[in-house]
């Protein structure tokens, strides 16, 4: 990872200035961009893209807290030695290995690469919020694995340990590096490209792809009555990273339509590739997690599963489907992500909780 750039002069940034002759223009919605704005990042009114500031107040009213989550039922099935199967164990640590590392990935990419390039102030806020999230997940993580007693050198050194975890990282890393590097700048069409190349790969395939067997897998079990309290976290975690996806979507988006120049035939074939690529890594994932078949799941439904959302990552961002014909193998899982009309498994409460500041009480 690239050394944390020292503080720089924001492109975009207009300084107040008292100098004599100097005149003041208050900011005209207009002069707003996502990228390469000329408008003072500084000022987040007035509005113009109002779907990031509605994402960022929802995103507040959601808030959680790990040690909100009762771990008494996990901690009595994980010490019954006839509690869980060898795989269902297997699956457990595998998965809490990948994901330990993974929202810190996420959480660098925003706070040193991504948040510096963005010149909305809106999507900034929301920004911000998102990298707190992936702090409170990456919190979710340890909180589990201390709850449980796990080795935790093993746990979170499997991202270098664990090759099928690894490789996912080491797919991810370049595209961080490249936001992350103080030499970057957006403002010609060839760095553009990259930007827009990363923030697709983060929104579409890390937390739009790369995320999906470990939460299928863990909700499966809290499905059957196990590790509720880790279920119940992942519950909450699938329901923030599905607005994390859908907000990196909607930016992707706003920038192809702000400069519909970067979104060429060469650069489309260039992320069908990368797709591809990521699609076959998180199977590699699914038959390293699960070499047998364990909760009604085996690693050949993955397979159909991870083509499905590709196609549905395609779609959002205007690529052709990749895979015609790929369907859902878990629809309880889309289910579970339309979190308004779904109850969780354990009946403790309603998972579309929100904060009491934010409560209609009416």
């Amino acid at each position: 990872m690239n050394a944390l750039p020292g503080l720089q002069p924001r492109a975009g940034f207009v300084p107040p200035s008292s100098g004599a002759g100097t005149v003041h223009r208050r900011i005209r919605v207009e002069d707003k961009s996502i990228i390469n704005s000329k408008a003072d990042v500084n000022q987040l009114v007035p509005f113009k893209y109002k779907w990031a500031w509605e994402k960022y107040i929802a995103a507040c009213a959601n808030h959680w807290m790990p040690q909100e989550v009762n771990m008494s039922r996990d901690i009595a099935l994980w010490k019954d030695p006839n509690g869980l199967t060898d795989d269902e164990r297997r699956l457990i640590t595998r998965n809490l290995g990948f994901f330990v590392t993974a929202d810190s990935l996420a959480a660098n990419n925003i706070v040193l690469g991504t948040y510096r390039h963005i010149t909305a102030p809106e999507c900034r806020q929301y920004l911000l919020r998102q990298a707190f999230e992936e702090a409170i997940h990456t919190h979710a993580y340890q909180y589990i694995v201390e709850s449980l007693d796990l080795d935790e050198g093993e746990v979170f050194n499997a991202y270098h340990e664990i090759g099928s975890i690894r490789d996912k990282d080491e797919f991810l890393i370049p595209f961080i590096d490249t936001l992350t590097n103080p030499a970057f700048k957006t403002g010609t069409p060839q760095a553009d490209q990259e930007l827009l190349k990363s923030l697709i790969v983060f929104s579409c395939l890390m937390e739009g792809l790369f995320f999906y067997v470990g939460f299928t897998q863990i909700l499966a079990l809290g499905r059957q009555n196990k590790m509720t309290g880790s279920a119940e976290q992942y519950m909450y975690i699938l329901r923030d990273e599905s607005m994390h996806c859908n907000f990196g979507i909607d930016l992707v988006n706003q920038i192809k339509l702000e400069n519909p120049h970067l979104w060429t035939a060469e650069f489309r074939e260039e992320l069908t590739g990368i797709f591809r690529k990521a699609v076959e890594l998180e199977y590699a994932y699914a038959e390293d997690t699960m070499p047998r078949g364990v909760l009604g799941l085996n690693a050949p439904m993955f397979k159909e599963y991870l083509r499905f959302i590709c196609n549905r990552r395609c779609q959002q961002i205007g690529l052709e489907v990749m895979y015609p014909g790929a369907s859902n193998p878990f629809p309880w899982m889309a289910e579970m992500i339309d979190l308004k009309k779904e109850r969780n498994f354990f009946e403790t409460r309603v998972i579309e909780y929100q904060t009491g500041g934010a409560l209609n009480w009416e």
